[in-house]
This record gives C-alpha cells, sequence and structure tokens, in this order.
C-alpha cells in the first residue's frame, strides 16, 4: 500500500466502513478473492466507483487477479485506525446510552468500552453491560487516570453546553454525538454527529421515489 498522504474525499471516507463490513462478511464465509465486479454486485455500488475509491489508498489489487480479501480487509481496518484500540466512555446512560453500552461490536471494532457516565441518581452504581454507571463528579479523574480517547454523547441538547466544555479540556480526541445539536470544539477534536431523524427523513424520501416510480 502506498502510505503517501493524500487528500482523500470525505465521501470515500463514508464508504470505507461499509467496505470493511462487507469484506468480514466474506471472510466468515470463507472467500478468499474477489474481483471489484464481484464486489460490485454485492454492494450495489459500480466496479469503476470501488477502483476509484481504493485508488485513492494507492489501489490494493492487481488487474486481472482481483483482491485478497484478508489483506484488503486487514488494510482497511489500518485506514480507519482500527487498530488502536480507543479507550471510550458513554455519557448519559439513559435508554439510548444503554443501547449503545450493549452494542457487540464496540470489542470488534477496536473501541474499549471502559467507563460510563450520568448525573441521575437512580442510574449510578447501576451496573451495563458489566459496567457500573459513574457519577459526572468522578469524569475529569477517571478520563485522566484511563486516558480516555472517545466519548460517546447520549445526551439532551440542555447538557451539552455544560459537559462538552469539560471533555475538551481532558485531552479527548472524539466525541460521538448523539444529542440531535451540532457541537463546535478546537480543530484537534473529531466529532461525528448522528442525526437519527436525518435517516430517518432519507428513509422517508427514498419511499417517496419508490412509489413514485411505481405509479408511472
Amino acid at each position: 500500500m502506498n502510505n503517501e498522504k493524500k487528500a482523500v474525499p470525505f465521501v470515500v471516507v463514508k464508504r470505507l466502513p461499509r467496505y470493511y463490513r462487507y469484506l468480514g462478511e466474506l471472510l466468515r464465509q470463507g472467500v478468499t478473492r474477489i474481483s471489484s465486479g464481484e464486489l460490485s454486485e454485492k454492494m450495489g455500488v459500480t466496479a469503476s466507483q470501488i477502483r476509484q475509491d481504493f485508488n485513492c489508498f494507492g489501489g490494493f489489487g492487481q488487474q486481472g487477479y482481483g483482491y485478497n480479501i484478508e489483506k484488503l480487509y486487514n488494510e482497511i481496518g489500518a485506514i480507519l485506525g482500527l487498530q488502536h484500540g480507543y479507550k471510550t466512555i458513554i455519557i448519559g446512560a439513559g435508554n439510548l446510552g444503554h443501547a449503545l453500552a450493549n452494542h457487540s461490536k464496540f470489542e470488534k471494532r477496536g473501541f474499549t468500552l471502559v467507563g460510563i457516565f450520568d448525573k441521575n441518581p437512580d442510574l449510578i452504581g447501576t451496573t451495563i453491560n458489566r459496567i457500573t454507571v459513574s457519577p459526572m463528579e468522578e469524569l475529569e479523574e477517571f478520563c485522566s487516570r484511563h486516558k480516555v480517547d472517545i466519548a460517546i454523547l447520549a445526551l439532551p441538547k440542555s447538557a451539552i453546553d455544560v459537559v462538552v466544555p469539560r471533555l475538551v479540556g481532558l485531552n479527548i480526541k472524539g466525541l460521538w454525538n448523539f444529542s440531535y445539536t451540532d457541537i463546535e470544539v478546537p480543530p484537534h477534536i473529531a466529532v461525528e454527529n448522528v442525526h437519527l431523524s436525518d435517516s430517518l427523513m432519507t428513509l422517508s424520501y427514498r419511499i417517496t421515489q419508490t412509489n413514485q416510480d411505481g405509479e408511472r
């Protein structure tokens, strides 16, 4: 793989996890090699688009020979940084935080959940996925001691203005934000905003378009 850094379009980066997931499924099925055309049929992405995406990182296959699935899977995982073993906390132990804490893919994707925090006295001291919910008063000391990399925000909007500045001062590298509001942080902190309602509205659009096409 060519390790020279390039300005990779973000739309390509957004497709990498999907490639990674499909390749992982193929590995579990015992498939060892695949062409861009075969991968195209499985993913619904054109073979040309797949080759263009992979060429952003130097290319991974050989003309007429296809891709070694295990090698491609590992290299995409390395590009995504999944080998780092990021220490992760969840802030907000309500229904969403509870569901995220029980998400089975964290460890498999290289994210180690080490702590859960909430201010609700009814939730503090309870256990979710073998992790005891801690009070917010312990956030700074915990993050310093465990060298936490990522915070998942399963909070209402009203709590964001209080919690985010605290995290900024704790050498957090990234925020996965489910708070339904975009947040502003210094450029050295990566933020991924997750708007579930946006995804639902996109689904509504696709249903509407499909119905309109069917009526023609």
